[in-house]
């Protein structure tokens, strides 16, 4: 074996030592369905989070966009950067800093929000033993009552009928919830969602 092969050998072997034991728990759902409120206690739990959003919120800032209330200006910058520098921009942002977490010491992490078939398919090849996909999920018409009284980023019916067309049709958010590994069905209490989640949590062994 020459010193290069050798090199490469002994990185392929570190990072495979590194990668053992690593766990990474990845949400994904409908706008409304309560994603964030199972990121927040997890997070309050003291594991970390890379947030899909926030790479296109930087993104954004970067390019002096700003961000409106209705999230429509997130939206359209988002199609459009998925447009121009691929489909899958924002999931290899997500997994250079999931890697530094890694590289860290983390070996529990949450990635917060997955979009499209893409990003899933992406995120089963780059970490093909690590992934699990949480699917929050919630009747429609509950959560189209729970968008509408929103604070803060609030729609009213028809705007939350469009943006749900709009992911579906243009990021292809459907598929991530079909193929995720476990559900939490999010219709009661904060705390019934809580003791859902603690109890796939136990199973998982996060």
């Amino acid at each position: 074996m020459n010193y290069a092969v050798g090199t490469a050998f002994r990185k392929l072997l570190c990072y495979t030592n590194i990668m053992d034991n690593v766990k990474i728990l990845a949400t994904v759902g409908m706008s409304g369905s309560g994603k964030s409120v199972v990121v927040d206690y997890l997070t309050e739990k003291g594991y970390p989070k890379v947030y899909f959003g926030g790479m296109i919120y930087k993104e954004m800032e970067k390019r002096g966009i700003a961000r409106t209330e209705d999230g429509e200006s997130e939206k359209e910058f988002r199609e459009m950067i998925r447009a121009t520098e691929g489909k899958d921009w924002v999931v290899r942002q997500v997994i250079a800093e999931t890697k530094d977490l890694i590289n860290a010491g983390q070996k529990r992490i949450v990635l917060d929000g997955v979009y499209s078939w893409t990003e899933y398919k992406t995120l089963k090849h780059e970490f093909p033993k690590n992934m699990i996909f949480l699917a929050v999920v919630v009747d429609k018409k509950l959560r189209y009552e729970r968008v509408a009284h929103r604070p803060g980023r609030s729609f009213d019916a028809a705007a939350i009928r469009e943006r749900d067309r709009s992911e579906i049709e243009n990021l292809e958010k459907g598929g991530p919830i079909a193929a995720a590994d476990y559900y939490i069905l999010n219709n009661g209490t904060v705390e019934n969602m809580q003791r859902d989640l603690d109890e796939i949590l136990k199973e998982i062994e996060f």
